[in-house]
């Protein structure tokens, strides 16, 4: 099976709960409490929402807020069909959003249950040098099978990740990082009504196998949006009108991603360096999220529909596709299908007119735990995308996170065929 399946590359075929303020009080039997998060008495914001996450949870001793992240092994499923071996925290990757509020003092026990020592660094937060979680530099690495301590107190508010710094081309390739959400003490301005946050990550997966390869630098082939490839992405869900703030995080090892929306455009409105004063942000439609950067959008969702949302590189929108192959459009293949197929039956030369519509590869003896072409069915068929793409759904008058399935389109606002008639009215040839 493999080595069809290298046959088949080479000849680029290319298989390969709610706040408590009145405005949200008055609201809060309506709406469903947003996936992986949950309000907090007293709090004067909405809990941060994870599709395909959670948030970690958290008790309070003596007027501190405890946490507890595990380092540890797992399998983890980027999407039907593929499923791997990662390393993360608490059974995840990315590991669950630590969510709390300017002011706390917070108090994080992290366990190793990894094969080796580690250590965790709070990307971008403010706090004292023997806690930020430098192996050999500010801490001695967390042995094998040990728990240690990280106590501080947040100074500021915004969005940030948490990521080790020991090993770090092998632990974070293998999947641990994770998101640290700290709301502001004072309720913003204006009030967000849905507040997503999504870490972007990059694998490199070799089809036929179950394990990262955390050396690879350069050629990733599954790209992952809170750990899941499209169509395993969940959808983020909004009333229409209702202002929405994304938070994205990037923590792969090489490449920036510029995330682009459909159908709205936004502002740049935060940093893992803070808040963006208003007179320092402009309209975008797609916002490039660097290596070990945050980014947070924010947008008015006044369009009806289902919109994408996805990273526009675009082979980050695939899966498990290789990247080294030759260029095969125009190319005439003759007799060498037939020859091929002498040694192997099912091969066919792909790629020679494109490679849309070739969805039909998946069923067509590739390695097992691999999912190239991999894509979603939509209303109008196949969506040939995946990988960091999901679906931002806009609708009217909806009172939870629940998917609410495809758009129903008003008539006559879907782009169709145009008829003979059509043509000669406007004076078109074809």
């Amino acid at each position: 099976m493999w080595s069809r399946r290298h046959v088949l590359v080479s000849g680029a075929t290319a298989v390969a709960g709610a706040a408590v303020l009145s405005r949200l009080e008055a609201r809060a039997e309506e709406e469903a409490a947003p996936p992986g998060g949950g309000p907090e008495p007293g709090a004067s914001h909405l809990p941060v929402a994870v599709p395909n996450g959670v948030t970690l949870p958290w008790k309070l001793v003596d007027g501190v807020k405890v946490y507890h992240l595990v380092a540890e092994r797992f399998s983890h499923q980027f999407a039907p069909g593929l499923d791997v071996e990662c390393w993360g925290y608490n059974g995840r990757t990315p590991g669950p959003v630590i969510e709390a509020i300017e002011g706390d003092r917070v108090r994080i026990y992290v366990t190793n249950r990894l094969p080796e020592p580690t250590s965790i660094h709070w990307h971008g937060i403010l706090l004292p040098n023997g806690m930020d979680g430098v192996s050999g530099l500010t801490q001695r690495p967390i042995p094998v099978g040990q728990t240690f301590l990280y106590e501080f107190t947040l100074r500021q508010s915004g969005s940030y990740m948490y990521h080790p710094h020991y090993d770090e081309m092998v632990q974070m390739g293998m999947g641990m990082m994770g998101m640290f959400v700290i709301h502001p003490t004072a309720p913003e301005s204006p009030p967000i009504d849905r507040d997503f946050a999504i870490m972007l990550s990059e694998w490199a997966v070799k089809p036929g196998t179950r394990k990262p390869d955390p050396t690879v630098m350069t050629d990733f082939n599954v790209f992952t949006m809170n750990g899941k490839v499209y169509p395993a992405t969940e959808p983020l869900v909004v009333r229409r009108g209702q202002r929405v703030r994304i938070r994205l995080g990037n923590l792969g090892a090489t490449d920036h991603h510029p995330i682009h929306i459909h159908g709205h455009n936004f502002r740049v409105t935060g940093t893992d360096g803070g808040r963006i004063a208003d007179a320092g942000r402009w309209p975008e439609t797609t916002v490039l999220v660097s290596v070990g950067a945050v980014r947070d959008i924010e947008f008015v969702a006044d369009a009806p529909g289902d919109w994408a949302f996805h990273c526009h590189m675009t082979h980050h929108v695939m899966n498990q596709m290789g990247h080294g192959l030759p260029n095969m459009l125009g190319v005439k293949p003759g007799e060498l299908d037939r020859k091929v197929q002498r040694l192997l039956p099912e091969y066919m030369t792909m790629g020679e007119a494109g490679m849309g519509g070739m969805e039909h590869m998946t069923a067509m003896g590739v390695p097992e735990n691999s999912i190239p072409m991999l894509g979603g069915t939509g209303p109008f068929g196949h969506i040939d995308m995946g990988g960091m793409f999901t679906i931002i759904k806009v609708r009217e008058g909806i009172t939870s996170y629940a998917d609410p399935g495809w758009y129903r389109h008003p008539p006559g606002t879907v782009a169709e065929r145009a008829t003979a008639a059509q043509l000669r009215a406007d004076g078109i040839e074809v």
